[in-house]
């Protein structure tokens, strides 16, 4: 088991409009286009850095995690994903160990992945999603 990259920085802005803007125009980052995560309600624009990505994460629900995450701090970093070789190795490693999930089954993510969300109070306060790359279209999670 091998943690691979940080795979991207999930961002909830309070402007997304803008920061979109300053991701593309000024940084002159590839858009790689939108998606809609409707289990997560939430809208997800991808830029790419590199090896890795930052996501602009919008609501699509003023009760989505990202919606409450604004309103109680105001935006910014809300997420870091860490890509894995092998996910369900992962979880089941960390259900060993105690880990608190959110997920404790992968699910369908953004950008053709398979994704699970370690729970802040396993992690110091910090929300840590755990993605594993899909070669073939994801078409559900298990």
């Amino acid at each position: 088991m091998k943690i691979l990259r940080i795979n991207h920085l999930g961002i909830a802005p309070k402007a997304p409009t803008q920061a979109k803007s300053f991701f593309e125009s000024i940084l002159m980052l590839q858009n790689q286009g939108e998606e809609v995560v409707a289990d997560q309600k939430v809208r997800v624009t991808f830029f790419e850095a590199e090896r890795s990505r930052i996501e602009i994460l919008e609501a699509t629900d003023p009760s989505s995690p990202v919606a409450k995450f604004i309103e109680d701090r105001g935006g910014g970093i809300q997420h870091v994903a860490l890509e894995v070789d092998d996910l369900e190795a992962w979880l089941k490693a960390l259900s060993e160990q105690g880990v608190q999930m959110i997920d404790p089954q992968p699910r369908r993510g953004a950008h053709n992945t398979l994704i699970a969300f370690v729970h802040p109070r396993s992690t110091g306060g910090i929300l840590v999603e755990l993605v594993q790359e899909m070669k073939e279209k994801v078409h559900a999670a298990k």
